[in-house]
């Protein structure tokens, strides 16, 4: 994403003060809703970065959409219009919750299986990554049918690839660079 070094500073700052006023939760549930509707919204990531619509028309839609939210939050947002930084916004949210799982010692773990996880099968998930790890961890299950199989697990900045189709890749990959050895 673009600006996460920018998006870092904020983020830093926010939690701070957020941390200050014993809002860290209230804060944390505003930057959630705030990363999963501009993700979830092509027309609003456009609004934010685009230089022709007016800071005033940007901060008044965003006041709109994320009424309710915790002062801190809309004092954020006020920040961003009059710095013209409004176009991290979405950044700083992410990186928010990112800084926020880590204070309480948690991070986020993502699984990717071509079917949905069962119960069971997601606490041994959990219980491998707290291993790995030595942290807790808050688990996301992506559906996605063209791994065929198996499992790809994103803690971080580490991955493990254990689909069928990554090793039907390597395979190929193999069997092409030994054919012209012979």
């Amino acid at each position: 994403m673009k600006g996460t070094r920018a998006g870092l500073r904020y983020a830093k700052a926010v939690l701070a003060h957020a941390k200050e006023q014993h809002t860290l939760e209230e804060v944390n549930q505003d930057m959630e809703s705030i990363f999963k509707t501009i993700q979830g919204s092509s027309e609003l990531q456009y609004m934010l970065q685009s230089p022709v619509i007016k800071l005033a028309d940007k901060k008044a839609a965003l006041t709109e959409i994320f009424s309710g939210m915790n002062v801190t939050t809309e004092g954020l947002i006020g920040i961003l219009v009059e710095n013209n930084r409004i176009n991290l916004l979405g950044a700083i949210a992410e990186k928010y919750s990112e800084l926020y799982d880590a204070l309480r010692g948690e991070q986020a773990a993502i699984v990717t299986t071509a079917v949905p996880l069962t119960g069971e099968l997601e606490k041994k998930v959990l219980l491998k990554v707290q291993e790995l790890t030595g942290k807790k961890a808050v688990l996301e299950n992506k559906i996605d049918p063209t791994i065929i199989g198996g499992f790809v697990l994103r803690v971080g900045d580490l991955q493990y690839n254990a689909s069928v189709a990554n090793q039907l890749n390597n395979l190929k990959r193999d069997l092409l660079n030994n054919s012209f050895v012979a």
